[in-house]
């Protein structure tokens, strides 16, 4: 849409977790083909080498919503620390250094504003009322929601895409994401065979002994709600998934 002049737009930015899947680059590749806006692309690191070996001397990492099995068999969920990171770190500090050439430390000039587009439609403007309390407090950026603004649904969105792109539009989401449901496990075992044995690889590290994420968990974790390994998992064979309760905590940042 800032290709179209929808908007003005003088930056885009991919965060790169280095862990989505195929589709997702190759649509990548398509969009900076176009030439407008220029496609910075920033990365914290890949997440799931992180996940397993820790970065830094201290081999820290940062935790992504994992399922977990308690007593009485209770699934819980661990807290997400990877959008914060991975995410909306890298945008901040790509928009600091790049855009505005703020050394690190470097307080923004009075008087610039930054305004950030967020891709949030409006079945899910829930999402958009939680990022702005999150720049309530930030006197140098605002955020800004063309879609909320057209009244766009997502159905919208893949209406207005399907003129224009020649190919189906991915969504943005690491292929091991726990937000997956059952759809999205079994298409991505379907059409992505290296995302999904990227998948797997993550799961069974997930409980693997010196994991840098096992540190301070008894209990071990998973990436599907069933608390079982994602590799045994009939997928061909469950039905579709009610409405996730859990689903509105992903705040979109993937899709920025």
């Amino acid at each position: 849409m800032a290709n179209d002049g929808r908007f003005p737009c003088d930056l885009a930015v991919f965060a790169d977790t280095g862990e989505e899947p195929a589709a997702v680059y190759r649509h990548l590749d398509w969009l900076r083909s176009l030439g407008t806006p220029p496609i910075l692309i920033r990365s914290a690191g890949r997440l799931g080498d992180d996940l397993i070996r820790g970065c830094g001397p201290t081999r820290r990492f940062v935790s992504i919503p994992a399922f977990t099995l308690g007593e009485a068999g209770r699934v819980g969920r661990i807290p997400r620390q990877c959008t914060r990171t991975y995410k909306i770190d890298v945008v901040e500090r790509a928009i600091r250094r790049d855009l505005l050439g703020l050394a690190p430390g470097r307080r923004c000039p009075p008087g610039v504003r930054v305004v950030q587009y967020f891709g949030i439609s409006t079945d899910e403007a829930g999402r958009a009322a939680r990022a702005r309390k999150r720049f309530a407090e930030k006197q140098w950026t605002v955020p800004a929601y063309p879609l909320l603004d057209l009244g766009w649904t997502r159905r919208d969105c893949l209406t207005w895409l399907a003129d224009r792109v020649p190919h189906p539009v991915p969504r943005s989401a690491c292929v091991f994401c726990p937000f997956h449901d059952n759809a999205a496990w079994r298409d991505l075992r379907t059409v992505d065979p290296d995302g999904w044995a990227r998948a797997v690889a993550i799961d069974e590290a997930l409980r693997a002994d010196g994991s840098a994420c096992r540190r301070g968990f008894r209990q071990p974790l998973y990436l599907h709600r069933s608390c079982q390994p994602l590799a045994e998992i009939a997928f061909d064979a469950l039905a579709p998934e009610p409405l996730d309760p859990m689903a509105g905590e992903c705040h979109g940042m993937c899709g920025v």
